[in-house]
C-alpha cells in the first residue's frame, strides 16, 4: 500500500513537459530524463529536418542526418550551457556541422535545392506568376546555387525556416546587424547574377528553352 501511494505521488509530481521552457527541459535531460529530451525532439525535429533537407536535397540523407543531429545532441547535452543563445541555435549548429561534413565526404557542391520553396512561394504569394516563363524561376535557382555557403544558409533559415534576423544571428554566430547586412548583400548579389544572365541571353541569343537548362 505504501509503494502504491509513493508511485501515485511521484506521478502527480511528474513535470508537464509541454509547458516547460527549453532550458528547463535541458536541465531535466541533463539528469537523464529521457521524456524531457523527447519533448525537445518533438519541438524541433521537423525544423531540423527541413533545414537539413534544403541543404542536401535528399530525403534519405536528410532523415539520416537529422537522426544523427539528435543523437549527438543527446550525447552532448551536458555540454550545453545557456549563455543567452536559444537551444534550437545549438541544434542548428550541430546540423550545420554534420551537413558540412556530408558535403565534404560526398564531394558535392554546397547548394540549396530551393525548387520547392520557390514554386511554393510563387504559388502562395503571387499566383499569377505561375503563368510566366519557367526560365525566370530557373535563373533565380541557378543564381542562388552560385552563392557562398553562408549566404545559402541565410536564405534557408530566413525563407524555409522563417526565422528572425536575431534567431539567424544566434545560429550563425553573428550579430543581428551583421545578418541584416549579409542579407542586403545577398539580395544585391542575386540581382547582379540575374542581370548578368539577362545580358548573356540578349548577347548570345540562345535557342528558346536552352537558357540555364
Amino acid at each position: 500500500m505504501i509503494n502504491i501511494r509513493k508511485r501515485l505521488q511521484e506521478r502527480v509530481r511528474k513535470p508537464q513537459y509541454k509547458r516547460l521552457e527549453d532550458n528547463d527541459l535541458v536541465d531535466l535531460a541533463k539528469m537523464d530524463d529521457k521524456e524531457a529530451f523527447g519533448e525537445l525532439y518533438e519541438r524541433y525535429v521537423e525544423k531540423i529536418y527541413n533545414y537539413v533537407y534544403y541543404r542536401t536535397g535528399n530525403v534519405h540523407d536528410a532523415e539520416d542526418l537529422t537522426a544523427r543531429v539528435f543523437f549527438r545532441a543527446m550525447g552532448h547535452i551536458n555540454t550545453y550551457t545557456d549563455r543567452g543563445v536559444p537551444f534550437q541555435a545549438w541544434l542548428y549548429r550541430i546540423a550545420h556541422n554534420l551537413v558540412a561534413n556530408w558535403h565534404r565526404d560526398h564531394g558535392r557542391r554546397k547548394i540549396i535545392p530551393l525548387d520547392d520553396y520557390v514554386a511554393g512561394s510563387l504559388s502562395s504569394e503571387i499566383p499569377e506568376r505561375q503563368a510566366e516563363e519557367k526560365q525566370e524561376r530557373e535563373a533565380l535557382l541557378q543564381a542562388i546555387r552560385r552563392l557562398p555557403e553562408d549566404r545559402q544558409q541565410l536564405l534557408t533559415l530566413k525563407f524555409v525556416e522563417h526565422l528572425s534576423n536575431a534567431e539567424i544571428g544566434a545560429i550563425m554566430e553573428r550579430t543581428e546587424g551583421a545578418i541584416k547586412s549579409l542579407y542586403h548583400r545577398t539580395l544585391l548579389a542575386l540581382r547582379e547574377e540575374l542581370e548578368r544572365g539577362d545580358i548573356i541571353e540578349a548577347d548570345e541569343q540562345p535557342e528558346r528553352g536552352t537558357f540555364l537548362s
